[in-house]
């Protein structure tokens, strides 16, 4: 966006825990609870995973059931084997009586500068189109000028106000739904998503905004808007009603992983491209605008 103004660099606000106004269900609280949690939440029989973790299946029902302590490097092993993200792996290392391997700070801890530096960098980069740094819960961590834009300019400022969810911002009638020209095939491509994730971590606060966004009113089935050269199941197109005309995008996410730290992990950066000649000129248009 090119003005006589330098653009303003992207913040990384400290953000609250996420979740809403629901509280959470409490989780498992032994070792062998959490154990059989996750072995169910991956649809493994105590067979299997005890092949998977070349142990009996006597020590897997044995752990299970608190018969058995495990040692820290079998927690590790089977949380390695069950795919459990950092995040879940500190509560079992917990539970079993061990210390949580895992760090998670704030990503304006000064010893996660290069990292934020990166998230700057990539936000920054990607102007004129917008783009969103997200946490595990998909609340905003950070934007850039594009998508300030967009959520200032079409989403009512209480959804703005305290740690913002991309999810209620899209779906909320008071959010982006109403200007969302394909809202019923993005509401559902929204949700596949979350619950996807939630298949993968369990994680009680999604499963807690899942179930508030499911309140929501739904929209009425419309047909499905195809892109020009778009590839069904890999391109979902995000249509929106501004006052210039539709604007049609596509979008990618980064995921900033790392094998030792909870919050890199779990911070993701959505990137929106536009997908018609006429979508990207109006957002180098807007960009020429002044602040």
């Amino acid at each position: 966006m090119t003005s006589t103004h330098r653009p303003p660099r992207p913040t990384l606000p400290h953000r609250p825990a996420a979740g809403g106004h629901r509280s959470s269900p409490p989780g498992p609280a032994s070792f062998g609870d959490h154990l059989r949690t996750w072995r169910q939440q991956r649809h493994l029989s105590q067979l299997e995973l005890a092949d998977e973790a070349d142990i009996s299946t006597r020590h897997v029902s044995f752990m299970e059931t608190g018969r058995t302590n495990p040692s820290r490097e079998m927690v590790l092993r089977l949380c390695e084997r069950l795919a459990i993200p950092l995040r879940e792996r500190n509560a079992l290392l917990v539970a079993a009586g061990y210390a949580p391997m895992y760090r998670e700070r704030a990503l304006d801890d000064p010893a996660l500068a290069a990292a934020r530096k990166a998230v700057e960098l990539v936000l920054k980069g990607h102007e004129p189109c917008p783009a969103i740094a997200l946490d595990r819960c998909w609340n905003i961590v950070a934007t850039n000028r594009a998508a300030q834009a967009l959520l200032t300019n079409h989403v009512s400022p209480e959804l703005l106000e305290g740690s913002v969810n991309v999810f209620r911002l899209s779906l909320h009638s008071k959010g982006l739904a109403p200007h969302i020209a394909n809202l019923a095939q993005w509401r559902a491509h929204l949700f596949e998503r979350l619950r996807q994730q939630i298949q993968a971590t369990a994680d009680p606060v999604l499963i807690a905004l899942q179930a508030e966004l499911l309140e929501y009113p739904t929209p009425e089935e419309s047909s499905p808007l195809v892109l020009d050269g778009e590839l069904l199941g890999v391109v979902m197109p995000f249509c929106f009603q501004s006052a210039r005309g539709t604007l049609s995008f596509i979008s990618t996410t980064t995921i900033f992983g790392t094998p030792v730290d909870v919050t890199l992990q779990e911070l993701a950066v959505e990137s929106f491209f536009p997908a018609d000649e006429f979508t990207a000129q109006v957002l180098r248009e807007i960009a020429a605008a002044p602040i």
